[in-house]
């Protein structure tokens, strides 16, 4: 051996196997022998060291070693055998004690002779000790069991779980799978028979279906009529007593008394729901419907604080149920939206530099291209950048829609007979795109400073403001291709923003409301230039939901002005005007006109209705012209004279008195006094 070769390092010596705790076996960890060859023995590691000397001093270390001692106690065989397969102490050489002491230290230590059981006896921690069954770890045959059979091959009985219950489903696979085994695949010949039998049991799988439909209806009415009959009040307590409708006098008791808690109001309002539903069959005996509704009527204008006339007009606009889902929707406002104006921008441009600015929005639906629906808001929607730049405009989803269904053209002249605060006007000119000529009219000249403002803000350039009466507009200017009217109303559809329509509208305001609206509309279907190539449109819109202010006004139109028809509007969503209402029947074609209410498409109640104005036309018989005079025959001789009298003139004298009261009402009408009858009135009058 040379000298270097001596000094040479000797072959690296190889490392200690770890074993890792695996998923599978979680009871035992198995201890490799030591290099020596020596075999562990049976419950010789120590569990706590013990110092004669000193006294006994409670360590984590020591309460550590107590619990390992217990669970290795527990697990003791009585016969201990001194294979290292069935030593109960496997599994904690790798494991190191709280005070750092390896295993060199441990065998170093004092040997510890007697029974475990003895030395845990010394300390007095009974209370402490518990069920020690809790620390049971699985045992080397249940290891092996488990590990023979994990290595089994699946069946597919196992794989697939079993079903409690057979149902419907499983009868009819075992069926098919039945069918095509005894028919075998599908062929020319059995192709009818097989169909025969696939529609016989579709047939009889729907019959099923549908009576399963009808019970589980059924057992949904009667578990609902059970939970309305023991309904927990507002302690929580169920109240077993029957409903009972009060009687008028028990009525008037009860508002002197102060009226009814909420509790009370609520409780009613729903008994009256269910059993005006169900009235047969829920109803007290000798009680009628109308008492039901009665009451009804009346809690409902307590709960809500609506005047007795305006809840019990609103309430016979829909069924029982429904009515209580509109002056439910009346108490929650509505989405805030915005319209983009696109003459200065884009939609898609206008919702990223919001969203930049921290607001949450997203397109109202597909029956617009412009509306942005906004959720929430860091910045003050109203006095954004954008908002100043006349990029949007603060509008309500339902007033996009008469715009919609006007639908104008460019290079047309529109007229807006009440435009104010311009939300509609600068929705005509944008569409438009600044051609044409929108005539803005607003009857209150206060309200034109706001038109002015956004009409300027918002970059419309070709629109005019003006301040008429709209009765007198087609005095004033007409020859229009198409007219919006968005009439004044009640503004029973716009509740949840003026919560004073509840209580300051009465019988006599709609009235007056109907009788203005009816003499607007046909203003403005005699300012309509009935030759138009383009246009003869009328949009007739209100914010009211009442039949008074729509219906009536709509039907109303349509008998005064025979040239005059109900178009399609062009709006995809909607409710069908009312054709019938209370025993009043309208035109047919009111089926045309469009209702949009709060609880149903959670924007504002809207009306609109939409025209087409056509030229005058006279009927004229084929055969002779009307009110053509009827030739006469004297009979004096062979030659018969055909005589033909005078036609029938106006006969002013006759209808002098009529022409003169007029102008006495014409005279007072304008604030003049008019002279004594007996005196002739000037033709300047």
């Amino acid at each position: 051996m040379g000298r270097r070769a001596k000094h040479k390092q000797s072959a690296p010596e190889p490392l200690d196997k770890k074993t890792y705790p695996t998923s599978k076996k979680l009871g035992k960890r198995k201890a490799d022998n030591d290099s020596d060859g020596e075999e562990p023995k049976a419950n010789l590691r120590p569990t706590k060291k013990v110092k004669d000397s000193k006294p006994k001093v409670t360590t984590p270390a020591s309460s550590a070693a107590k619990k390992a001692g217990k669970v290795v106690a527990a697990k003791a065989k009585p016969s201990v055998k001194p294979d290292s397969d069935n030593d109960s102490g496997d599994g904690w050489e790798d494991v190191e004690s709280e005070n750092g002491m390896d295993q060199d230290e441990f065998d170093g230590a004092e040997e510890i002779s007697g029974n475990l059981d003895d030395l845990m006896e010394e300390d007095d921690d009974d209370p402490l000790r518990g069920t020690v069954q809790k620390f049971d770890f699985d045992t080397e045959e249940e290891e092996e069991e488990i590990q023979s059979v994990s290595k089994r091959k699946k069946s597919k009985q196992s794989e697939r779980p079993a079903k409690i219950i057979p149902t419907a489903s499983d009868a009819s696979d075992s069926d098919d799978d039945a069918s095509e085994d005894e028919d075998g695949r599908v062929t020319m010949a059995n192709m009818e028979a097989r169909s025969r039998a696939l529609d016989a049991k579709a047939a009889a799988e729907a019959e099923l279906d549908e009576e399963e439909f009808q019970g589980a209806a059924a057992s949904d009415e009667d578990d609902e009529d059970m939970d309305m009959e023991g309904e927990p009040d507002a302690e929580g307590d169920i109240d077993a007593e029957p409903f009972h409708l009060p009687t008028a006098s028990e009525r008037d008791a009860e508002k002197q008394s102060g009226g009814p808690d909420v509790h009370t109001v609520q409780r009613r309002m729903r008994e009256c729901v269910r059993v005006l539903g169900k009235f047969k069959r829920l109803a007290e005996k000798d009680r009628s419907r109308s008492e039901y509704t009665d009451q009804l009527v009346a809690d409902i204008a307590n709960y809500y604080g609506y005047n007795d006339f305006l809840a019990e007009k609103l309430f016979q606009l829909f069924p029982v149920a429904e009515a209580i889902e509109f002056f439910e929707a009346n108490e929650v406002s509505r989405p805030v939206t915005i319209r983009t104006n696109t003459l200065r921008t884009r939609r898609r441009d206008l919702a990223q530099a919001l969203v930049n600015r921290g607001v949450n929005l997203e397109p109202i639906g597909k029956w617009t291209n412009v509306g942005l629906q906004v959720f929430e808001s860091s910045v003050p929607i109203g006095a954004t950048p954008e908002y100043l730049a006349g990029h949007y405009m603060l509008q309500a989803a339902s007033s996009f829609l008469p715009v919609i269904a006007l639908a104008p053209q460019p290079d047309e002249r529109v007229l807006d007979m009440a435009s104010a605060p311009g939300g509609k006007t600068t929705h005509i000119a944008a569409l438009l795109q600044n051609t044409g000529v929108v005539f803005a009219n607003d009857a209150n000249k206060a309200r034109t400073k706001s038109l002015t403002a956004n009409v300027h803000r918002l970059g419309c350039k070709n629109v005019v403001v003006c301040s008429y009466d709209g009765r007198e507009f087609p005095k004033v200017m007409g020859g229009f291709d198409r007219v919006l009217l968005d009439a004044p109303c009640s503004g029973t559809g716009v509740i949840s923003k003026d919560q004073s329509v509840k209580v300051n509208k009465s019988e006599r305001d709609f009235t007056l409301l109907s009788h203005l609206q009816k003499q607007l509309i046909l203003c403005a279907i005699d300012s309509v230039n009935p030759d138009s190539k383009t246009g003869g449109y009328i949009v007739y819109s209100t914010c009211s939901v009442t039949v008074d202010e729509n219906e009536s006004v709509v039907d109303y139109a349509l008998r005064k002005r025979p040239n005059v028809k109900l178009v399609d509007t062009g709006l995809e969503f909607g409710r069908e005007g009312y054709t019938r209402y209370r025993g009043k029947t309208f035109n047919p074609s009111l089926n045309l006109t469009r209702r949009f209410y709060p609880h149903v498409h959670n924007m504002d109640g809207f009306y609109v209705a939409k025209f087409k104005v056509e030229k005058r036309s006279k009927v004229v018989p084929s055969d002779e012209p009307i009110n053509a005079p009827a030739p006469t025959f004297v009979l004096g001789g062979e030659d018969a004279e055909e005589q033909v009298p005078d036609a029938t003139g106006f006969d002013s004298e006759e209808d002098r008195p009529y022409l003169e009261e007029a102008k006495r009402r014409r005279m007072k009408a304008k604030g003049l006094r008019p002279p004594p009858r007996s005196k002739p009135i000037p033709t300047t009058a």
